[in-house]
This record gives C-alpha cells, sequence and structure tokens, in this order.
C-alpha cells in the first residue's frame, strides 16, 4: 500500500522536475542515476541445519536468532542498464558520502556530469560531503553532480525504489544468512547477473499523466 502527501506547490514543482529529467532522452555523458537505501536484518538459524543428502533438500528448523542490521545503498541508471549495490553496516554521512564517491570514481569516471535523484534524508545534501571530506577538497567533485530531490512522501519517484523492490524479491527473500559477507556475497552475485542481462527501467509516467491523475488534489 502506498500513499501521495499533499500536493503543494512545493510538491508538484518537485514532481514536475523529476518527470522531466526522466523524459530526457539518455546521454551517457550526463547519465541520470537514482539512489536510495534499505535497511537489512540479519537473521541466523537457531539450530544448526541438517546438511543435503541424495533426493534430499537441505532441512532448516524455523525458529531463528536475530543478529543486528545492515544497510544497503543502491543505485540504479535505469537507462544507462547498470546498479551498483553497496553494503554497509550503518547509514551515517561517511558511508553515504564514501557510496556516491565509488559510484563516481568507479561506474562514472567519464561522466561530465551526473543527475543524481534522492530523497530529503538529513545525509542527502551537500552539506554532507563539505563536512566529511572538506569544502575545498570536494568541490571539483560536486561540480560534476546535479542533485534532484523528490518531494517528501514521494519515494515512488525515485526509480531506486523499484530496483530495491527486485532486490528484495529476487535475492534478499531467499538470503536468511546472518552474516553480513554471505548477503554481500549474494548481493553481488545478483547485481552481476542483472548488469550482464542488461536489466534497465522504463519509465512511462510523465507531466501530462500526473496533471491528468491529480490536478483536481494540488494545493493552491
Amino acid at each position: 500500500m502506498w500513499c501521495i502527501g499533499e500536493l503543494t506547490r512545493e510538491y508538484h514543482v518537485c514532481m514536475y522536475e523529476l518527470l522531466e529529467l526522466y523524459a530526457r532522452p539518455h546521454d551517457p555523458r550526463e547519465p541520470t542515476i537514482c539512489v536510495n537505501e534499505k535497511a537489512k536484518q540479519l537473521l541466523r538459524p537457531a539450530r544448526k541445519p541438517l546438511p543435503a543428502k541424495p533426493d534430499v533438500p537441505v532441512r532448516e528448523n524455523y525458529e531463528y536468532e536475530r543478529a543486528g542490521t545492515c544497510n544497503l545503498f543502491v543505485a540504479v541508471e535505469p537507462r544507462g542498464n547498470r546498479r551498483l549495490v553497496q553494503g554497509t553496516e550503518r547509514r551515517t554521512k561517511t558511508n553515504f558520502v564514501g557510496f556516491v564517491l565509488r559510484l563516481l570514481r568507479r561506474g562514472y569516471a567519464r561522466a561530465r556530469k551526473v543527475h543524481l535523484v534522492l530523497d530529503n534524508l538529513n545525509t542527502h545534501f551537500r552539506g554532507s560531503f563539505e563536512e566529511v571530506l572538506g569544502a575545498n577538497t570536494v568541490a571539483s567533485l560536486l561540480s560534476r553532480i546535479e542533485f534532484h530531490y523528490a518531494p517528501k512522501h514521494a519515494s515512488w519517484l525515485n526509480m531506486a525504489e523499484i530496483e530495491i523492490g527486485i532486490l528484495s524479491r529476487q535475492c534478499l527473500a531467499r538470503c536468511g544468512s546472518g552474516e553480513q559477507n554471505v548477503l554481500a556475497a549474494e548481493v553481488a552475485a545478483w547485481q552481476k547477473r542483472r548488469n550482464a542481462a542488461q536489466y534497465g527501467i522504463e519509465w512511462t509516467f510523465t507531466r501530462r499523466d500526473a496533471d491528468r491523475k491529480m490536478s483536481c488534489h494540488y494545493v493552491s
């Protein structure tokens, strides 16, 4: 179940900006990359599973023990058919800045400018980069980033949520390990398969669709 927050002018101006960004022709020199995080609870079996035998699968007890949580950063370039997922113990400013640095230096080092789509989490702003890296150090980096924000209570406009949903169904739902390194290996294998298959996201919801469906609820 999902809902849309109050459709203020601020809301639909931000929505228009994102929908216009998504409608632009794909340009590898200025890729649009959507980023978000997902918390993952780590679980381990309360009893050791019985190993598989010929014609008998592994048998596991239904009881489990909580083994803490971890965070997954997810970045997806919908039209470039690429994604990057990285696990961290937490989701602090330092973790977020480190993830974006890795994204820009490894995957998009040749990009002239990166359009970064984010939600309004307090770590997702320019100030985080300046605080972690220093204003002088980060100036050249920030000159390559154009920040775009989904309206508050409108995560449906961030395509990273679509990718996170696929990750949850195809990988996380069946990975019940209580070890973060095992989870990281499962996620890396999933990421490699999807990138090799060149899966992208086809976004079809336009500004005209938004006005047709929601304009009667816009707050003057």
